[in-house]
């Protein structure tokens, strides 16, 4: 039997519906987000149609960071309370918007190296190396490194922003407060040093973690906080593998528009954890 084909006059049927045909002096769907600033912000340098998908991945991802950057501001405002359980429905959401970077890759790796090489030389010399809210979360998190915001001194904005995260206290610094704070032993070194410089592992730290995973019964929430970080930091590692393979993928080991190596200065991040000592504490359990 032939499958009937609907009619040509069968829609939704909008009776009953009490649709707002007239706006009146309410803000349209359009207005409330901006859409005409956002829509309008894809502005190829080339004739390439591949260029706007270029384009579109890397704003929406930068879309997605500026997500995750409020939601960590959130997280650590509860670390410093000592209020962690609302922190916990920020760090999902932060999972899940780490699964939305890491599926920008996928869309990004049906960029053949043919449809790079078309419009790659007219990006100059910008490159996602010079990506401020990239770089934010890494000091948020607790990769600092002084160099990287030098990139950034034509933008005296950016530029101190940047300053003001790289010399605070990270998230890692703050759950180090808090361990303390809880009495578990975390060494004065750690709780007051230069925040603008990298954090050293600490096997006292390594032991105050490793006591919180033996009285999770006790101390359930810094049990919780750990694990939704290490979430985190595995998370991340894969966005920088990700990354890295995309690279391999779309322009092999040629160096990247910012100067890097590309592919083999992308290989250096991958070994890099955030909170060395969450990981450490696994081998000792």
């Amino acid at each position: 039997m032939r499958a009937r084909r609907p009619a040509k006059s069968e829609r939704v049927d909008l009776k009953g519906e009490a649709i707002h045909w007239d706006l009146g002096g309410s803000l349209s769907y359009g207005q409330y987000l901006q859409l005409d600033k956002v829509l309008g912000a894809q502005k190829p340098l080339t004739g390439e149609r591949d260029e706007m998908l270029f384009i579109i991945v890397h704003q929406a991802s930068e879309l997605w960071m500026r997500l995750m950057l409020d939601e960590l501001g959130g997280v650590l405002e509860c670390v410093r309370r000592d209020e962690l359980a609302p922190s916990f429905k920020r760090l999902t959401r932060i999972s899940s918007v780490q699964s939305q970077l890491l599926s920008a890759w996928e869309v990004l790796s049906t960029l053949t190296p043919a449809d790079y090489s078309a419009f790659r030389n007219a990006l100059g010399r910008a490159s996602g190396f010079q990506s401020y809210q990239y770089r934010q979360l890494e000091f948020l998190l607790g990769n600092k490194n002084a160099e990287m915001i030098e990139v950034h001194r034509r933008d005296a904005a950016v530029y101190a922003r940047l300053e003001r995260v790289l010399t605070a206290p990270s998230l890692y610094d703050e759950a180090l407060r808090l361990l303390s704070r809880r009495g578990y032993g975390v060494p004065e070194e750690c709780l007051n040093r230069d925040f603008s410089e990298p954090y050293r592992p600490s096997k006292q730290v390594a032991g105050a973690w490793l006591g919180v995973y033996h009285n999770a019964e006790k101390d359930w929430d810094l049990y919780e906080l750990a694990e939704r970080l290490i979430d985190l930091d595995y998370k991340f590692q894969l966005w920088r593998f990700h990354h890295l393979k995309t690279v391999e993928r779309i322009i092999g080991y040629k160096s990247g528009t910012g100067g890097t190596g590309g592919v083999s200065y992308l290989a250096k991040a991958l070994e890099l954890k955030f909170f060395p000592e969450l990981w450490q504490v696994r081998t000792s359990m």
